[in-house]
């Protein structure tokens, strides 16, 4: 569906229940997204349906798949989600520890966004990290987006930081 220099993006199946489940038990992603108790293929075949596959059929959009372009290996997640908290959809993004530092992130959001503005039309993409969480700050700001303001986005209370880009004209 999205393709860059050295990756694949594409919608998620049932079929990549184990990669989930791989990568949503990564320390990072229980770290600075949270645990989403998803503990066997079942609960990661869950997990696809209610998140990745509701939100194409609700949104047009939503996570997608990152795989290397030269194998065929998945090795994380980019995509556009649409919370009933905020008002924009946001970029959310994560890859197994392997695969972190090498420039995936960006050139996987960078595809991200463009697909966002010139394919589905939207005009505003935030994105919402945890103020620990440097390695999301650096990458949401290296694809254009600005520190707007705090915000109480998860369910503990935790304080998060809100990064927007500024409306686009289409």
């Amino acid at each position: 569906m999205i393709e860059t220099e050295r990756l694949l993006l594409g919608k998620f199946s049932v079929d990549d229940a184990s990669f989930i489940l791989a990568l949503l038990n990564t320390p990072s992603w229980i770290q600075f997204i949270g645990d989403r108790g998803v503990q066997t293929l079942t609960d990661a075949q869950a997990y696809i349906l209610e998140g990745p596959l509701k939100s194409y059929g609700q949104h047009g959009f939503g996570p997608y798949l990152v795989k290397l372009k030269t194998n065929g290996e998945p090795i994380g997640l980019c995509g556009l989600f649409k919370r009933d908290s905020l008002n924009d959809p946001d970029i959310g993004f994560a890859f197994l520890p392997d695969y972190a530092g090498k420039g995936y992130g960006f050139e996987s959001a960078t595809a991200v966004l463009t697909y966002a503005r010139e394919v589905l039309g939207l005009t505003r993409i935030v994105g919402i990290t945890l103020p620990a969480n440097q390695y999301s700050i650096r990458l949401l700001e290296k694809v254009g987006l600005r520190f707007e303001r705090k915000i109480r986005f998860r369910a503990d209370g935790e304080e998060s930081l809100l990064f927007g880009s500024p409306p686009v004209e289409l």
